[in-house]
C-alpha cells in the first residue's frame, strides 16, 4: 500500500485556514465573535501538528448540525460558582467557546485561591485538550484538562465491543521565559479516531495494535479500520498500550478517570450507558474539566519555573540511543511542528479539501482553499 507524501499536498497559511473555518461557522449561524474564537483554536491544533482536531473536524461538525443535536449559536452560561469551583453549561454548542471561558475563569480564580476547578456539561467536541492548557502555561500556571466523548470507539481491556470514548487528558507546566512549557496532550486510546480518518484519506497503513476487530485481531488497513469504527460492528480502538501484555489496562483506567472527572462529576453523559435511550437529534452532553494551579502558592512561581527549566535541560541532555534523535520532553514535537508550519503552511489532503469545498457550498460561503497560499515543505 502506498503512503502519500505530505510534501506533495497543498499547504495553506494559518490565516487562510482561520478565514475559511470562520466563514463556514458563520454560514451555519454562529456569531462572528464565537466563530473567530473557534476558528483560532481549531487552527492552533493544525499548526501544532494535531491534524485530527483542526479543520478536519468540519465534516463531523456539519453532520452533528444536520442531525439536529448541535446548537451552533449557543452561548456559554455560568451556572454555579462557589469559591474555587465553577460549573458551565455549554448550551449544546461546540465545546471551544465554553472551554475557553471555563479555563480563563479558572486561571483568574487560581490567582486568588492557588487552585481552581472549572467543569462543563452539555457540550460537544472541544478540539484538542492541549490548546486549553497552553492558555494557562502562557500565564505561568499549571493546568490539567480532561474530557469525555460522544463517540463509542474504545474497546476496554478484555472486551470485544467498544464502550468508551477516546477521553483525552492534557497537562501543562510552565518552565520560565527561556524554555517552552512541558505539554502532554494525549488520547487515552492508542490513537485518536480522527487520526485514523486522516490516514485513510492518505491511504496509509496503521501500526499493529491501534485498531482491533471483534475477534481481537489487529486491523492495519486504514480504510477498513475507518469503516469498522463508523459501522461499530465489533472491535474498535484499543486503550493506550494496545494489548494486555503491553499494559492496556493503564490506558483503560486513564479513560475511566477522564470520564469520571469530566462527565460524572459535571452532570454530563456516559455515552455507552445511555445509547439505548438516546433519541435522534439529542445533544451529545459531553463534559470537560479544567484544573488550574498557581505555583506561586506552593514553592513559588520563580522557584517552580527554575526547577522546571533545570529538569527540561537535564532531560534534553540525557544520552540518546541515536545521536540524531535526541531525548525530547512532551510538547517538543508540537512546538517543532508549530514553527515549521508557521513558515511552510499546513498541508491538507485533497480529499479533505474537496469535503471542505462541499461544506462551504452548502453553507453558502466562499471556498478559499482552491489554491495554496503557503510555500510547502519542498522549498
Amino acid at each position: 500500500m502506498s503512503t502519500r507524501n505530505l510534501d506533495n499536498e497543498l499547504h495553506f497559511s494559518a490565516e487562510r485556514l482561520r478565514r475559511q473555518i470562520q466563514l463556514i461557522l458563520q454560514g451555519w449561524g454562529m456569531s462572528t465573535e464565537r466563530a473567530r474564537l473557534t476558528a483560532r483554536l481549531m487552527v492552533e491544533t493544525d499548526l501544532l501538528g494535531v491534524e485530527s482536531h483542526g479543520i478536519s473536524m468540519l465534516p463531523q461538525y456539519e453532520l452533528l448540525l444536520q442531525r439536529g443535536g448541535l446548537s451552533i449559536d449557543a452561548e456559554p452560561r455560568l451556572v454555579k460558582e462557589t469559591g474555587a469551583t465553577a460549573l458551565w453549561d455549554g448550551g449544546a454548542g461546540l465545546g471551544h467557546a465554553v472551554s475557553h471561558a471555563a479555563i480563563h475563569q479558572a486561571i483568574q480564580t487560581a490567582r486568588r485561591f492557588g487552585v481552581a476547578l472549572g467543569g462543563v456539561f452539555n457540550s460537544h467536541h472541544f478540539g484538542a485538550a492541549g490548546v486549553y492548557v497552553r492558555e494557562a502555561t502562557r500565564q505561568g500556571l499549571i493546568a490539567l484538562v480532561t474530557s469525555s466523548a460522544q463517540g463509542i470507539l474504545v474497546v476496554p481491556t478484555r472486551a470485544r465491543v467498544p464502550v468508551l470514548g477516546t477521553n483525552p487528558i492534557a497537562f501543562g507546566a510552565p518552565a520560565g521565559d527561556d524554555h517552552a512549557p512541558v505539554i502532554l496532550d494525549m488520547a487515552t486510546s492508542t490513537t485518536a479516531a480522527n487520526k485514523i480518518k486522516l490516514m485513510a484519506m492518505r491511504d496509509q497503513t496503521l501500526p499493529d495494535g491501534w485498531v482491533i476487530d471483534g475477534q481481537g485481531h489487529t486491523v492495519t488497513h486504514a480504510g477498513a479500520a475507518r469503516r469498522l469504527l463508523t459501522e461499530r460492528t465489533g472491535g474498535g480502538l484499543t486503550p493506550l498500550g494496545g494489548s494486555p501484555d503491553l499494559a492496556s489496562h493503564k490506558g483503560y483506567g486513564l479513560a475511566l478517570m477522564a470520564q469520571i472527572l469530566s462527565a460524572n462529576l459535571n452532570g454530563a453523559s456516559f455515552a455507552a450507558g445511555q445509547a439505548d435511550q438516546r433519541k435522534n437529534g439529542q445533544p451529545d452532553n459531553v463534559g470537560h474539566s479544567f484544573l488550574v494551579i498557581d505555583p506561586a502558592f506552593f514553592s513559588g512561581g520563580a522557584a517552580f519555573a527554575t526547577g522546571m527549566a533545570n529538569m527540561v535541560d537535564f532531560l534534553h541532555h540525557t544520552p540518546a540511543l541515536q545521536p540524531d534523535e535526541p531525548v525530547l520532553v512532551p510538547g517538543d514535537p508540537e512546538l517543532a511542528a508549530y514553527d515549521r508550519r508557521q513558515q511552510q503552511g499546513v498541508p491538507l489532503p485533497d480529499i479533505l479539501r474537496a469535503q471542505v469545498a462541499e461544506i462551504a457550498g452548502r453553507a453558502g460561503v466562499d471556498f478559499l482553499l482552491d489554491r495554496a497560499d503557503a510555500p510547502g515543505a519542498g522549498t
